[in-house]
């Protein structure tokens, strides 16, 4: 939102909006309940949500979370906790731009190298599943676009 505020301004200067111009903000508004709701459901759910992400990627792949004879599970929950956050308000929001340009693109390089990738597909695929549970239907269709831009950009090796 704030972004296509940003470009209503810029491309509007000295001028009324069109119609056009205007729909993102009626479609933000007969979202904006739906979005709160969402963002509050997932504040509420982080700690179960991370522990359930974390119990699905174990199942699937138990190395993920070991490089050598380091245990990297501390590290990635501080780090899922960060992405999460971040991710809950770019859909408050209604606005992944941002979410890509402030942070994740900052992020990816830092994942990348650390040769982190691996993991980070396997999180954001894991979190789209375990959200699904957690949220209703309308709710996913808000948040699991957003996980899946942050599993294209952390987790792609060619993002």
């Amino acid at each position: 939102m704030l972004s296509q505020m940003k470009r209503l301004s810029l491309e509007t200067e000295g001028q009324y909006a069109t119609d056009a111009d205007l729909q993102f903000l009626r479609d933000y508004a007969k979202s904006y309940g739906q979005r709160v709701e969402t963002y509050q459901r997932i504040q509420n759910a982080e700690a179960l949500l991370l522990s359930q992400v974390q119990q699905y990627m174990m199942s699937k792949d138990p190395t993920l979370f070991r490089n050598g004879d380091n245990d990297l599970t501390t590290k990635w929950k501080r780090d899922t906790v960060r992405v999460l956050r971040y991710s809950a308000v770019a859909m408050l929001l209604n606005d992944p731009e941002t979410l890509q340009e402030r942070f994740l693109l900052w992020f990816q390089t830092i994942m990348r190298a650390f040769g982190a990738q691996r993991s980070c597909n396997a999180t954001y695929e894991a979190m789209q599943h375990v959200v699904r549970q957690h949220l209703t239907p309308v709710q996913a269709s808000l948040f699991c676009p957003i996980l899946e831009i942050n599993r294209h950009l952390l987790g792609g090796s060619n993002a």
